[in-house]
């Protein structure tokens, strides 16, 4: 510490992303005089951000409500909302009044959330709020008495080595009176924090999904502003859960992507070629009959739900939005939710530093949150999750389906399912299942993931140290590619992880250079072997327009 230039705020926030701003706007909007500072590990703001995304706009139009008329550029509204369900050759519309109404996307949004978050960090930065992107928390700092005081951010200037290079700067240490860890799913830190307090230990593992996306560019005959597309079904079969979206944004873009849930069992699926198949459909192909692929890219969501959020508070902060897991999963939305978080830790701040206190507990957050909308939305949906696990996809959404209807009709379900077993635990062997062969490429309409990392602007420094780590280095051979056939060259989006001859033996390389930070292999590693952290800051993709 003493080596270490020290910055002190009154409150640091982990992470540019739709929590951590909307805290930092609202801890300013409560009392301006109060010093925040951001770290983003992305080269700028919503460098790292993906989603769909429709948003709920209820958290916007309480923190800036007349985000509309300031910024009519940031979304679209929908127009129009559909639902299939496909099978191999043909796809059934659901007609919208069969739907539950927590489904229709009746005053709901289409954004780029990059963009959103590029907007909310120039208001947080016009109220004073100080922004640091390029720079990665590497490190939780906690005081004499285990209470969080600070990180240190990531050291810079380290090669392969792990020796000082010429460029060598000590990461410096930002201190706080409240850190909020505003990390996005299964963030880094969020997870030394979990550990260090117990934070998860009455609650379910947390679950993840992995969505892919891309964005095109297609002819103005085949784009309809504003419409919202949803589907199950094909590619995947009945035991492996996910689905897919298709948005209309301005400019004649459209964003399609794909997510599958990461409980699935077959070690040889991949969710980037379950995209490239399901844009082959002959529902789905038509839009994109001549017209050109402009972005790519991938992010693990929480999708775990009520029974899976842990503690959020601990000593001296909180976690906040994804990094706590407040997706509503049958809605497929939870930007809203990660706002909120962070505009009801505001207060409990404002209020404890006004009282002249410091890294304690903020117990009057989890009052909050206990009364707030988030719970209410998380409690009505807590079994969807779980039910589709368990049931597979078609049965759990038809229960799915009765449980929202008698949600909306006031009648609540007096159980909650529960989901135990974690993602990572969920691969059968490779014998025990039928290998999925993936059709060819055609260069047009799908493509191959080295092609779409191009549109990911990937960049890291390739002398640094990797920053996914081997718990064990002889566990890919032994135990992934003996038993499981390499499920990490699988499941990557980004093709970080392949397996060579080295001296007429398989090895497994590692291509840390083209990580999406999609956090994957930390979740979906059968023995938790890989261990992601942070590389050096600003590095990873550049996502623009997603």
């Amino acid at each position: 510490m003493q080596e270490r230039d020290v910055m002190e705020y009154d409150v640091l926030i982990i992470g540019a992303g739709p929590a951590g701003l909307s805290s930092a706007i609202a801890l300013k909007q409560l009392n301006p005089e109060i010093s925040v500072c951001i770290l983003e590990k992305g080269a700028q703001v919503g460098a790292h951000i993906l989603s769909g995304a429709v948003i709920d706009p209820i958290a916007l139009n309480q923190l800036i409500p007349d985000w509309q008329q300031r910024a009519p550029q940031l979304a679209t509204a929908v127009s129009q909302d559909e639902f299939f369900l496909l099978d191999e050759d043909t796809g059934i519309k659901i007609p919208q009044i069969l739907l539950p109404p927590q489904l229709h996307n009746d005053g709901c949004f289409i954004v780029k959330l990059g963009e959103v978050c590029a907007w909310l960090a120039s208001e947080a930065e016009n109220l004073g709020v100080e922004i640091y992107p390029g720079f990665a928390a590497a490190e939780v700092l906690y005081d004499d008495a285990g209470a969080v005081m600070g990180v240190a951010v990531g050291d810079m200037g380290i090669n392969k080595l792990g020796q000082h290079k010429a460029d060598y700067a000590l990461g410096m240490a930002i201190l706080a009176k409240y850190t909020l860890f505003c990390e996005g799913a299964r963030g880094s830190l969020a997870g030394d924090l979990e550990n260090k307090y117990a934070l998860r230990q009455d609650a379910d593992p947390q679950h993840f999904g992995l969505g892919v996306k891309e964005v095109w560019q297609v002819k103005p005959e085949h784009h309809h502003l504003g419409l919202v597309q949803h589907a199950q079904g094909w590619p995947l079969d009945n035991s492996t859960s996910g689905g897919a979206f298709i948005y209309h944004l301005p400019d004649h873009q459209v964003a399609i992507g794909y997510v599958v849930h990461l409980n699935y069992q077959n070690p040889t699926l991949s969710p980037f070629e379950e995209l490239q198949r399901f844009k082959t459909h002959p529902k789905i192909r038509g839009t994109f009959a001549g017209a050109k692929r402009i972005a790519y890219g991938a992010r693990a969501i929480a999708e775990g739900g009520l029974q899976s959020l842990p503690k959020m508070t601990f000593p001296g902060g909180i976690l906040l939005g994804c990094s706590a897991g407040l997706l509503n999963f049958p809605r497929i939305k939870g930007t809203h939710n990660a706002m909120l978080s962070g505009m009801l830790a505001a207060p409990a701040i404002v209020d404890a530093i006004a009282n002249d206190r410091q890294r304690d507990e903020l117990i009057a957050f989890n009052t909050a949150f206990a009364q707030s909308s988030i719970w209410q939305e998380l409690q009505q949906v807590r079994n969807i999750k779980p039910a589709i696990s368990k049931l597979g996809t078609f049965a759990g959404t038809m229960y799915a389906g009765a449980e929202l209807w008698l949600s909306k009709l006031g009648i609540n379900t007096p159980w909650t399912l529960r989901h135990s077993t974690p993602d990572n635990a969920t691969l059968k062997p490779l014998n025990s299942v039928t290998a999925i062969h993936y059709p060819k490429p055609d260069g047009v309409l799908t493509f191959n993931k080295l092609d779409s990392l191009m549109l990911a602007n990937v960049s890291h420094d390739h002398d640094q140290p990797s920053h996914l780590q081997l718990r064990d280095t002889l566990i890919p051979i032994t135990v992934n590619l003996a038993q499981y056939g390499s499920p990490e060259s699988h499941y990557c989006p980004a093709g970080v992880y392949e397996i060579i001859q080295h001296h007429d033996a398989p090895a497994l390389q590692i291509n840390a250079q083209n990580c999406l930070h999609c956090k994957t292999c930390d979740i979906k590693d059968p023995q938790q072997n890989i261990h992601w952290v942070p590389p050096e800051g600003g590095g990873g993709p550049l996502y623009t327009g997603m």
